[in-house]
């Protein structure tokens, strides 16, 4: 009896490694299919559109395809850009360095903070965090080259759905069809929600940002909304990189610290009142995730497959928990990942 639980556990160690050995070698393919898988629940509800329109399912597909890809074709040109451009200019903030280091060596209220903060911030460079920002930005633009990949896998997901209520009806006794059909949907239901609310929540916030800079006069905001877009998906610590991002951007660019502390008031504030009013409402109560659940898929996904990985961990685990909530047998695993 020992013998086989050893035997089993053993197998299932080897199983684990296997996979991850796979999804680790295999994320040039496996990524771009599981972003395509995504992209179809949130392109639904323009399909279902479409089709109440009475235009074929064909051309709605052609169409929804042509639009995707022709806006994010847009985005990838527009962010690489900006990013280049941007790591090219950051070695010009650095006398914005220096007299931030001489006005701390001042001191604040007569206390003196050069030995404390300012011999830190002499040490910043400039020049590294520019290779930096080209480095962090190679996998997000390469992605972006990936078009192709990405789109056959959407063009055969979309066109193949309904295609497996078919299928199961035929391989099941209508009494199992009915009630794995069933789970399904509501999988189905819940993940659409989940995806469309989430982006539209993203994509809101990233245009807040981005209209806010523009207002205030920062350089690169289309690229700082789309910073806070992408870092949305990821709970608290992603929205505070990009309000850190975006802030101490714009205290360089100005020198100053009101412009600074009202972008931080405002998009903080709106991004706060999305976060915790706006989208809770609509989302509902029922999929809080637990911190450290949130924390162990960041830190899993991002030594998998690096800031895109990063990106989709939680939107990942939070399929998973739907996927879970839906099936009996997992609904142990549910409970556990609930906050």
């Amino acid at each position: 009896m020992e013998d086989r639980k050893f035997f089993r556990l053993s197998v299932s160690l080897v199983v684990v490694f296997v996979i991850l050995v796979v999804l680790k070698a295999a994320r040039d393919v496996i990524y771009p299919f599981l972003l395509a898988i995504f992209i179809s629940y949130v392109i639904d509800p323009f399909m279902a559109f479409l089709m109440r329109l009475k235009i074929p399912k064909a051309a709605a597909i052609v169409l929804i395809l042509l639009a995707a890809f022709a806006i994010l074709s847009l985005i990838g040109v527009v962010i690489y850009s900006s990013g280049k451009t941007l790591a090219a200019e950051l070695p010009r903030f650095e006398q914005r360095v220096s007299d931030l280091s001489e006005w701390l060596g001042r001191g604040v209220g007569g206390i003196p903070l050069k030995h404390r903060v300012g011999a830190w911030i002499e040490k910043i460079n400039l020049k590294g965090i520019a290779s930096f920002v080209l480095g962090a930005m190679g996998p997000v633009v390469g992605l972006f080259s990936k078009l192709f990949l990405l789109f056959l896998f959407l063009a055969f997901i979309v066109s193949g759905r309904g295609r497996v209520t078919v299928k199961i009806r035929k391989a099941l006794t209508p009494e199992r069809s009915a009630q794995v059909m069933g789970a399904l949907d509501k999988i189905n239901s819940q993940v659409r929600k989940y995806l469309v609310i989430k982006t539209a929540m993203s994509l809101v916030n990233g245009l807040t940002v981005w209209l806010v800079l523009e207002i205030f006069g920062v350089d690169f905001a289309p690229l700082f909304g789309f910073l806070a877009f992408l870092l949305n998906y990821i709970p608290n610590v992603g929205s505070l990189i990009a309000a850190v991002l975006r802030v101490g951007f714009a205290f360089f660019q100005f020198g100053t610290f009101w412009v600074p502390f009202w972008i931080l008031v405002i998009t903080v504030g709106l991004d706060t009142l999305m976060g915790n009013m706006v989208e809770p409402r609509i989302m509902g109560k029922g999929l809080g995730l637990s911190p450290l659940v949130v924390f162990f898929s960041l830190v899993f996904w991002g030594w998998l497959w690096g800031i895109p990985g990063m990106i989709m961990a939680v939107p990942l685990v939070a399929v998973i928990k739907i996927v879970c909530q839906n099936v009996p047998s997992l609904r142990p695993g549910a409970i556990l990942m609930d906050s």
